[in-house]
Order: C-alpha cells, then sequence, then structure tokens
C-alpha cells in the first residue's frame, strides 16, 4: 500500500526500493558517486534527463527516502537534505533572496537564526524587520514593497508563543511574499504549516526528528515550484546531510509519533503540576489553560509540543541554583531528546542578544526552557521539585 492516509504508516512503510539482497531494513549507502549504464546515460543524468544519482552531494537512497518519508507527512511535494538544521534555514532564506529584498519575521527566533538575519543576509544588502509573532496588525504594517519573505517559527524558542499561520499565510499571498516557517517544534506531527499558506517549512531533524541527541541533520520541503531554486543553491553550495546521518533520521521518523504522544503527555503533565506551583512564578505550554494563545494554538496544532518554559523568581542566581542542582534531568542547549534536557537561554542560545533583545520576545534572566523527555513523568516532576527546594534555600 502506497501513500496510506494514515501518519504512521507513512513513517514507517516509506523506503527505498529494496536491493537483489531482499533487505527488510533499507541499507546504508556510503558511497559518494554512482555508476552510469553507458556514456550516453550519464550525459543524460547531468541534463536532467532521466532521474538518477549522480554524486551524494546531489542525491543518494538515504536522504532520497528521509525526504520521501517527510514530504509524505508534511503534504509537501519536493524537499532537500541538509547537514543541519541551520543549513536548512539558511537556504529557505538565501536561495530565493536578492540584494535589495526586505524580510518580515516574528522577533521570537532560535538566536543563530537571529544571527544569520543579523550579521549574514545584511552583508549582502537583505535588510528585515522584526515584529511581535502574536500581532497581526504589526506584521500587516511591516510589509513593505521590496518585502519578498514573510519567516516564523511557531511555537518560538523558547517563549512558546504561536504565530498565526493561517493569518500570515494569507498576508504572503496578498503581497507576493513566500512564506517561511520553523516547524522543528511542532514535527510534521503536530503541525503542518504547508496547510495554512506557507511555502517553505524547515526542520531541525537533530531535535525531535531524531528524538535520541544521536545526530545532526536538518530538511526544507515545499512545492516543487518554490523547491526548484533551493536544491540547486544546495547543489552548488554543498550542504548535504550524510547516508549514515539520513539513514537514522529515516528509522527516526518511524517512531516520531510515539515519541511524540508521550512527549506531550508529559510535558502538560509537568505543566499542569507547575502551574500554580507556590516556587515557580510563571509556566508557559500552548496547550495550557491560561496560556493567551490556548485557542490559536488548538487550531493549528494537535498537541502541544514537548518544551515547557518557567519562569523562577530570582533571576540568573536562582537558575544557577537550581539547574546545578539537578540529579536526573540533563543541562544542555540541545531539545527533543528521550532524556528531559533543561537550559537557561539568556546564558546559551539567546546570549548573542542584549537584554532588550531577549526581554523583548520575553526572556527573562529567570528564564528555564525545559525539553521534557520520555522518562517516567514522576520521576521528572520529583528532580525538578528538588531543585526548587534546594535552590530556595541561602
Amino acid at each position: 500500500m502506497k501513500n496510506s492516509k494514515h501518519f504512521e504508516t507513512n513513517a514507517i512503510r516509506t523506503q527505498v526500493a529494496r536491493s537483489e539482497q531482499r533487505e527488510h531494513s533499507a541499507p546504508i549507502y556510503a558511497t559518494s558517486s554512482f555508476v552510469f549504464d553507458s556514456a550516453e546515460h550519464a550525459r543524460a543524468a547531468f541534463a536532467e534527463e532521466v532521474e538518477a544519482n549522480i554524486y551524494s552531494r546531489f542525491s543518494n537512497p538515504n536522504t532520497d527516502e528521509f525526504i520521501e518519508k517527510l514530504c509524505l507527512l508534511e503534504g509537501a511535494e519536493d524537499g532537500v537534505a541538509t547537514a543541519t538544521g541551520m543549513s536548512a534555514i539558511f537556504l529557505a532564506l538565501s536561495s530565493h533572496l536578492r540584494a535589495g529584498d526586505h524580510i518580515v519575521s516574528s522577533g521570537n527566533l532560535f538566536g543563530t537564526t537571529l544571527q544569520v538575519m543579523n550579521n549574514l543576509l545584511s552583508r549582502w544588502g537583505i535588510s528585515h524587520t522584526l515584529v511581535a509573532i502574536d500581532d497581526n496588525e504589526e506584521w500587516e504594517e511591516a510589509i513593505m514593497p521590496n518585502t519578498r519573505l514573510l519567516f516564523t517559527e511557531t511555537p518560538s524558542n523558547p517563549g512558546l508563543d504561536l504565530c498565526d499561520l493561517q493569518f500570515v499565510g494569507k498576508l504572503a499571498k496578498e503581497n507576493n511574499c513566500l512564506f517561511v516557517v520553523d516547524n522543528t517544534f511542532a514535527t510534521p506531527y503536530l503541525q503542518n504549516p504547508l496547510q495554512y499558506g506557507a511555502h517553505l517549512v524547515c526542520h531541525s531533524a537533530t531535535k525531535f526528528i531524531d528524538g535520541q541527541g544521536r545526530t545532526l541533520g536538518g530538511a526544507v520541503v515545499g512545492s516543487k515550484s518554490v523547491m526548484k531554486e533551493v536544491r540547486t543553491m544546495a547543489r552548488q553550495t554543498g550542504p548535504s546531510l550524510s547516508p549514515f546521518n539520513a539513514w537514522i533520521l529515516s528509522k527516526s521518523l518511524e517512531t516520531l509519533a510515539v515519541r511524540m504522544d508521550r512527549h506531550c503527555e508529559n510535558a502538560l503533565k509537568l505543566a499542569i503540576h507547575l502551574q500554580n506551583h507556590p516556587k515557580v512564578k510563571e509556566v508557559k505550554y500552548p496547550f495550557l489553560s491560561d496560556h493567551p494563545q490556548l485557542e490559536l494554538a488548538q487550531k493549528q496544532m494537535r498537541m502541544g509540543g514537548g518544551l515547557v518554559t518557567l519562569e523562577l523568581s530570582g533571576g540568573l542566581e536562582r537558575c544557577k541554583k537550581f539547574i546545578d542542582h539537578l540529579q536526573l534531568l540533563s543541562c544542555t542547549s540541545n531539545l527533543g531528546d528521550t532524556r528531559t534536557t533543561v537550559t537557561h537561554p539568556a546564558t546559551t542560545t539567546l546570549a548573542k542578544q542584549t537584554r532588550e533583545e531577549q526581554e523583548e520576545v520575553g526572556v527573562t534572566e529567570g528564564s528555564i526552557r525545559i525539553s521534557v523527555g520520555l522518562e517516567h513523568i514522576d520521576d521528572i516532576i520529583a528532580d525538578l521539585e528538588q531543585a526548587l527546594e534546594k535552590s530556595e534555600r541561602v
């Protein structure tokens, strides 16, 4: 059965064609190049008159399988696998922009994405305006005659604020702009931005798609027409995903649904537990009853995701003590792991931003980002409880 209507079946049963060895699990195609049947076959392959693997910088059966799965899960026609999530974002932006173009982007972004806009694209005469992710009027007012592209990540990192995908998708269409969405936090299991008018969707597959903190990878997917420029730039600049990493990520997609079910279940239980906690100033989670965008979250997301953000009283010193007293949970900047990870965004992932810039997107010195893992929820809560208790002591 090809292309089931069910997410889990597509994620598990989409595979590269079996070889004469009749393997059940796809092998790793650890080869840099491929052979041709004849000189004419080689010519036709390079002329793109026939489909053929030429060189693993261009394509490889393992990356092809990974992308075919991801396209099915996102509802896309075509895609490119990349070495990292940031290479995916850079490709999605740079392949369609020229000197003099303008970007409108939500300001609530991963720190490195902001650095790309501030320090790299600006060198080539590409300007940008940052808007509040949840202020539709700001999105409209920021559009200029030379605006070429709208960009967001939703839910945002680490504030867990949401972009109204349907509104911005319509805005992009009305202004003849491309709409690019970083869907890393939600994954294709929880949210499909292409359904709401996005043209390109980016992923850091390093996060929930891998799900076990083992490897790096990324992807850009969209329609064939929009992906044409992305694919050309990828072939020319070479941010290629290795066959081994592609094999890992393709296998990881087979368990994405069951893992995200547990991530979301644990995250919601943790958010509810901490919602009125006397030692926690504030909790943010998209499906929590007091999240200001709960209705929007329920409209465009299947569940609330695996991230919970806390605000602790006492600022930086309290947060340091809290993190240092954790016994089970891991202090690391990565997320989407089977293991629960805890991060202090102001001094790590957003450290390049000024205090004013951090506060504009809701990040304070008391902010803590928790990527809720797959451990038993009672153990996660118990470790956080003891760290909260000990960090409050003088």
